[in-house]
């Protein structure tokens, strides 16, 4: 690391998807960029949060494979879980992705600096005794995971998802504290390894922000995994016993697991960087932004976890790409947060883009709607998976929400993606002819029973 610093077009804070982003944008856009990292490129994302959870669900999805393969007609046993192994594989996914990631930085010709960046000017970072200049400035420390007043996280027996990524065993049972995305992606991964768990959330449906009727197949899902819920219960204390935790809840009811997972939600890594002695304004920790993600300071930018916006790694990337667009003068489009495509992992995955029913009727629009069961497509019942594909139009106008429930949904919300970003008509959609036999083959009969053709839909 050089200790005089330096000037560049870019000075980038955070070396997480946004950052990363940003930085290979802008290179490619011909301007002279830092990137300043404290741990590993790659941030949550790819160290703790999308890549080694999903390596996760993979390894549960194969543990349940064989539990459930004399279903297949396949006689195979079920041995157990070694954890060691499922490290070994999670570790090898998330290192050959690092070493792509850092050799990529390095062709672009990125300066890549290893170290602790504090903003202390509106146009420099100070990392150590070095001081990096920038014509603009874009800040992307990103996130980490929340807790709640009075609940103590003890790494051992009161865990994050952070811990709970490095446990070296199978629990035998775990209270999972939020029935949110990480939530329900670990509850679903802890019950295929064979633990007893149970979700505590305080609102009335898990996955609590997607669409209720997908909540509800969800939940009926998970009620036939064995997966036990506590809905609309707030939390109240937890006491570690020498066996593991004792849960009590608002309403009187009390719990015992040998861990429990606090996935309440992950909080904006803003405090202690200089950011609120520059002039930038947050609220509850998140700095705010306009519609250019300019935080009305001088040039400083932010992006991700750290602003209020969707906390997912491919929004980051999206604005930390935006953000090298619109410095470098490109004049890019402003991004529609109700299109970006979302995906819940667990088995079975919830996917889904665009506004909800609640949400439409909200802000006006006369909707029209489909619910297609997966029980009449011929691919889920080859894979055994139950679900439903819902679609809610504008009535005589495009689609505004594309919901769907079911094992490998999230394969298919790339085209809901393009369908409602597309301001496509159900009619449109319902000329398009979907390969058979596959899982797409919903989304389109959904939409050909939206244009009034229905195919394999009851009413």
């Amino acid at each position: 690391m050089s200790e005089s610093g330096g000037t560049f077009d870019l000075v980038v804070l955070g070396g997480g998807s946004g950052g990363y982003a940003a930085a290979l944008r802008a290179s490619e856009l011909g301007l002279s960029v830092a990137l300043i990292e404290k741990d590993k490129v790659g941030g949550t994302c790819l160290h703790r949060g999308c890549i080694p959870t999903k390596a996760l669900l993979h390894s549960a999805e194969v543990a349940e494979s064989a539990r459930d393969s004399e279903t297949f007609g396949v006689k195979a046993t079920f041995e157990g879980i070694d954890m060691a192994a499922v490290h070994k594989y999670k570790d090898k996914v998330i290192g050959g992705l690092f070493r792509g990631l850092g050799g990529l930085l390095k062709s672009r010709g990125i300066t890549i600096v290893e170290g602790e960046g504090r903003l202390t000017g509106t146009d420099q970072i100070t990392v150590g005794d070095a001081v990096y200049q920038g014509r603009n400035i874009l800040l992307a420390t990103g996130s980490k995971p929340k807790t709640l007043p009075g609940l103590e996280l003890d790494g051992e027996k009161i865990i994050s998802s952070d811990d709970a990524l490095k446990l070296d065993r199978v629990p035998e049972s775990v209270i999972v504290l939020g029935g949110g995305v990480i939530g329900v992606e670990f509850a679903s991964v802890w019950r295929s390894y064979g633990a007893e768990v149970t979700i505590v959330e305080a609102l009335p449906h898990l996955v609590p922000v997607e669409e209720e009727s997908s909540s509800k197949l969800l939940e009926r899902a998970f009620r036939k995994r064995g997966i036990k819920y506590e809905l609309g219960t707030p939390f109240e204390t937890v006491k570690t016993t020498d066996s593991g935790v004792a849960v009590t809840l608002k309403n009187g009811k009390s719990l015992e697991a040998e861990l429990l997972l606090v996935a309440v939600g992950r909080g904006p890594v803003s405090e202690g960087l200089g950011y609120e002695e520059a002039g930038l304004r947050l609220e509850r920790g998140f700095v705010q932004v306009d519609e250019n993600l300019h935080t009305g300071v001088g040039s400083i930018y932010a992006v991700g976890d750290l602003i209020p916006t969707l906390q997912l790694a491919h929004v980051g990337f999206a604005e930390g790409i935006f953000v090298a667009e619109h410095i470098a003068g490109l004049n890019p489009v402003n991004i529609d947060y109700d299109g970006v495509p979302r995906v819940t992992y667990c088995e079975p995955e919830v996917a889904s883009v665009g506004i909800t029913s609640k949400v439409a009727k909200e802000r006006g629009y006369e909707i029209q709607e489909i619910t297609y069961n997966l029980g009449g497509n011929g691919k889920s019942q080859i894979l055994q998976t139950q679900g439903a594909v819902k679609v809610i139009a504008q009535k005589d106008g495009p689609v505004l929400g594309v919901h769907m429930v079911g094992s490998r949904v999230g394969e298919l919300v790339a085209e809901g993606q393009l369908i409602y970003n597309w301001e496509a008509l159900p009619s449109e959609v319902a000329q398009l002819i979907h390969p058979h036999p596959t899982q797409s083959e919903a989304l389109g009969e959904a939409h050909l029973a939206l244009a009034g053709k229905p195919l394999h839909v009851h009413d």
